[in-house]
């Protein structure tokens, strides 16, 4: 009790706490919420290439002295549309393509983060996060993504849920099934860039994936699953932050801890799905 005291006095004193606890609410949120029709798409690996091939547009936008929201974004879409160019107009299917392409990129921000080495930027908590150090400004643009890519959700939720369960029937339906996809890829890239400050560019994909798997564990209903996720997203941000705070840790590695606690809680004991639910119903069926 101490401890949660101790942390919530330090939530009502600093400031930059405050923009912290917000950040990460918010991004727990919108990767939730995208991270269910990425889930359901197969499209994990995708999350994971954009999500490593925004580091180079990073590291151009600090050269540039612009907002690195910018550059990450601008990579992140260049990355979506040649990933779809190459498995559209080669042999090469999209999961070797997706290889291709966020490998690369990962490794041109690398060549570029250690040839800028001596000045005074550090970029490695775009790698890693550093939710403690986000400004009123990032925490403006977050708020302002969180709320584009949540209305497009709402706006194109039926064709993207339809587009999800039953892609030849949305073709069929006559919806520009192409469209969503790519629409889907932008919105991935904004969330990406949301969360690089939060829990950097290496572990914001299990921020993506876990919570929805999380959800996806304990309900059959796409509305619900959307709800849960976002709703193990908020916890996990919470309780990492609180971790980060209390124990002096990282704040991105103790977000996704949590978030993978919460998932290994949902495979054991989820009542419909968990494997010791199932392995005691098993010899009931049995006999």
């Amino acid at each position: 009790m101490g401890q949660i005291s101790s942390f919530i006095d330090q939530l009502v004193r600093y400031q930059y706490l405050q923009n912290a606890m917000l950040a990460a609410i918010l991004v727990g949120i919108i990767c939730g919420v995208i991270g269910c029709f990425i889930i359901l798409r197969g499209m994990a690996l995708m999350g994971d290439a954009i999500s490593h091939a925004v580091l180079p547009g990073v590291v151009i936008a600090y050269m540039l002295g612009a907002s690195f929201f910018i550059g990450a974004v601008i990579t992140g879409v260049l990355t979506a549309l040649s990933i779809g160019y190459i498995s559209q107009n080669s042999r090469i299917k999209e999961d070797s393509a997706i290889g291709i392409m966020f490998t690369a990129m990962f490794a041109l921000g690398i060549v570029m983060i250690t040839g800028l080495q001596g000045t005074s930027v550090d970029l490695w908590h775009i790698l890693f996060g550093n939710v403690l150090a986000v400004s009123k400004v990032d925490l403006w643009i977050t708020v302002g993504i969180g709320a584009f890519v949540l209305l497009a959700v709402v706006l194109f939720y039926r064709p993207l849920l339809l587009s999800t369960f039953d892609e030849t029937m949305a073709k069929a339906s006559g919806l520009p099934v192409k469209f969503i996809h790519y629409m889907l890829m932008l919105l991935l890239s904004l969330v990406t860039v949301a969360s690089l400050q939060t829990v950097g560019i290496v572990l914001v994909v299990a921020m993506l994936i876990t919570p929805g798997a999380t959800a996806y564990l304990l309900t059959d209903r796409f509305p619900v699953m959307l709800l849960l996720s976002a709703f193990f997203g908020v916890v996990s941000a919470v309780a990492g932050i609180f971790f980060s705070v209390i124990y002096d840790v990282s704040s991105g590695a103790s977000i996704v801890l949590v978030a993978s606690i919460l998932f290994l809680f949902a495979l054991f004991f989820s009542p419909k799905q968990g494997i010791i639910p199932r392995m005691l119903r098993t010899p009931i069926q049995q006999g």
